[in-house]
């Protein structure tokens, strides 16, 4: 690992400041999780960390709008084991509980794994699946994206020079919804998925027809990848077993998986169709029996 010198700002603008001052010779570590072992193996050689742990209250996890805001500094451990996440989304408790193991849960941030834009994650899976947007700050003013639209090719993201992630707004399911996230492992638990799935399904009030569908895949492309074919085959549609798998077939089209020691391109299409008919059935499931709740 090289030297380099390490800022830890007290505030936002601070931190941009020095993100400008120093230019493509700065990165911002936040968890290090990702960033350290980058450095350990000479992949990145910054000579400016600008550490973001000292800013008070980008580690919040608060209700906005009906929905959930997630601190950019929130640890995937406390978004996991949050009372607010676990009773309005908890299919997103349940996913940050399924990344690696307790102790990078620990470390890993919610903003550092975004922007360190590895397709193989599993948060931003069901993210995209709920509709999530993700909130960037740089010298020039605030914006927000569809996450969909973070993710630009293999560790790659939106960010322009200077952006930090400060946060990600995910809105509420709709009344009459289930989600679900499921993953293959191809060896323990810690290890990044083969194929993971994150589905959401609304209904209409009659408890039968779907209103509309969200469908997200990782591990199986540059970036994770929204599944808009398969969406379109169940909006206003009766939902049935035989619908369920024609959608999940139908994600064969939307991948683009790469080849590696987890299965080879062709093993990956094919579990991608099975995991996404296993996880839109599981949101179907959820969706009616919320339905049923509520007669």
């Amino acid at each position: 690992m090289n030297a380099f010198e390490y800022a830890a700002p007290r505030t936002l603008d601070e931190a941009l400041a020095v993100l400008g001052e120093h230019g493509d010779e700065a990165r911002v570590i936040a968890g290090g999780t990702a960033l350290v072992t980058m450095m350990r193996q000479r992949l990145v050689r910054p000579s400016y960390l600008v550490s973001l742990r000292e800013i008070a209250g980008l580690d919040r996890i608060e209700a906005a709008n009906g929905g959930l805001r997630l601190g950019a500094l929130a640890t995937h451990r406390e978004v996991e084991t949050s009372p607010r996440v676990r009773e309005r989304l908890p299919v997103l408790a349940e996913t940050f509980r399924r990344v690696a193991s307790v102790r990078i849960r620990h470390m890993a941030t919610v903003g550092g794994a975004l922007a360190h834009a590895d397709p193989n994650q599993d948060p931003p899976v069901t993210l995209i699946a709920l509709g999530a947007r993700v909130e960037i700050r740089g010298a020039s003013g605030r914006r927000e994206l569809p996450l969909e639209e973070f993710f630009r090719d293999y560790y790659e993201s939106a960010l322009e020079p200077g952006e930090v992630v400060t946060g990600v707004v995910v809105p509420s399911l709709p009344a009459a919804s289930g989600a679900a996230y499921v993953k293959f492992l191809p060896r323990t638990a810690d290890d990044y998925a083969t194929v993971a799935v994150a589905a959401t399904v609304s209904l209409e009030p009659d408890g039968e027809r779907c209103r509309t569908a969200r469908i997200a895949l990782g591990s199986v492309g540059v970036t994770p990848i929204r599944a808009r074919a398969a969406e379109a085959l169940l909006a206003g549609q009766r939902v049935g077993a035989d619908l369920l798998r024609a959608a999940g077939e139908s994600v064969r089209g939307a991948v683009d998986p790469l080849s590696d020691h987890r299965g080879s391109a062709a093993y990956k299409r094919e579990m991608a169709a099975v995991m996404a008919g296993r996880a839109l059935t599981q949101a179907w499931d959820a969706a009616r029996a919320s339905v049923r709740g509520t007669r």
